[in-house]
């Protein structure tokens, strides 16, 4: 597999022309902003349980809010519950401790898709789908050998802004697949990769995280966990090149899990496990992409969204610390702020977030099992909010 692409290694330069010339080398020492609280109010108990008896909600893994009334859920299944139900039970299974990401044996593959209304209601159920998601083996690529181990499903969920049709995407990195919905989710149009069969060729997937959609259409894949690298398809999901690899250097991944993509051709690619931002841009060459940066020193870095002149992304370091981080795309920390640790309203981990055309804010816990609405304070210092993703106009 190719490690950057021609492409990465010839802009090592990092000469830059314009706007985005000033994103720097990480070495340069950007600016630390303030840590302070949070800009925003959870609702508590905004997601209502729907659920049969004995059973919860699954990891929460995907989130798109396509509009304040239409807010799309992936989840890992559902979560059985212990019998009898212990009394602290508060509608999802973090409240009577468990974690849904490693308690695979209490995990149901129902309900994997749906959408919520504003209140928090079930809107849609899209359990014709269910069958994509079942099944909790997966086979990973250990060098030359595929080997079974525990798969947790999908993974993550998206529309594309250029898309008219508004067909919805969802990444299941257990079977090493996508797969392509229209919006109201009568029909699977199309399935990306092949089911249980992991590579690192031109056609298969290893544990794939997310896509992103450029304004050209193009579409980007984080191939993920297994690959390390970042696949570039034209409109019609065909191979075009790929870029990124294994390892610490500039460019290089240690599990890509989230894209965004930003004015002027930026790609922003979160590194989880290097704990990194990997910065690239787009160039005249559909096949290629420049490397423009990196910046590290955070924890696990979860999801993303990109803003007209800054990033907002989920971290979780040590101590169970789960922040938004703000940075400018010079790589300058603005403001980092917490999530609640402890319940009602405390997160373990926010794996996914998204938000509204109201400026509402959606945070899926992968490892509570649940998903929460935030709403701005009334006080709130508007630059301290997170907007709906960037979109070319």
């Amino acid at each position: 597999m190719i490690q950057i692409s021609r492409t990465v290694v010839a802009s090592a330069l990092l000469i830059l022309a314009g706007p985005v010339s000033a994103l720097r080398a990480q070495s340069t020492g950007p600016i630390q902003g303030p840590t302070g609280p949070s800009p925003y109010n959870i609702i508590s108990g905004w997601h209502k349980p729907f659920a049969e008896e004995g059973f919860a909600f699954g990891g929460s893994s995907g989130i798109f809010a396509e509009s304040p009334n239409r807010i799309f859920i992936a989840q890992r299944g559902e979560t059985r519950l212990p019998d009898p139900i212990p009394a602290e039970f508060s509608g999802f299974a973090g409240s009577i401790g468990i974690n849904v990401l490693f308690a695979t044996d209490l995990r149901v593959w129902e309900h994997c898709l749906y959408t919520l209304d504003g209140d928090g209601n079930v809107r849609e159920m899209w359990d014709q789908w269910d069958y994509l998601c079942e099944g909790s083996v997966t086979l990973r690529l250990d060098g030359p050998i595929a080997s079974p181990s525990e798969g947790p499903g999908p993974h993550r969920l998206r529309i594309n802004p250029y898309d008219p049709e508004r067909r919805v995407w969802l990444v299941n990195e257990t079977f090493h697949q996508i797969y392509v919905f229209s919006n109201d989710g009568s029909e699977l149009i199309k399935t990306l990769g092949e089911k249980n069969v992991p590579g690192d060729d031109e056609t298969h997937f290893g544990r794939p995280q997310d896509v992103a959609f450029l304004p050209d259409g193009r579409i980007l894949v984080a191939d993920g966990l297994d690959n390390h690298r970042v696949i570039i398809l034209d409109a019609d999901g065909n191979y075009i090149s790929e870029f990124g690899g294994f390892g610490e250097g500039p460019g290089q991944f240690n599990g890509i899990h989230a894209l965004g993509i930003g004015p002027e051709g930026l790609i922003f690619a979160l590194d989880r496990s290097g704990g990194r931002v990997n910065v690239f841009r787009t160039t005249d060459d559909p096949a290629e992409v420049e490397f423009v940066d990196v910046w590290g020193g955070f924890g696990l870095t979860l999801d993303i969204i990109v803003n007209d002149d800054s990033i907002w992304f989920t971290t979780f370091g040590p101590g169970r610390l789960v922040n938004f981080v703000k940075m400018d795309f010079e790589g300058n920390r603005l403001y980092t702020w917490a999530v609640p640790r402890e319940l009602p309203d405390g997160y373990l981990e926010v794996h996914t977030f998204s938000v509204d055309s109201d400026g509402n804010l959606y945070g899926g816990d992968n490892q509570y099992g649940r998903t929460q609405k935030f709403v701005p304070k009334p006080d709130a210092d508007p630059d301290l909010l997170i907007k709906p993703p960037w979109v070319a106009r």
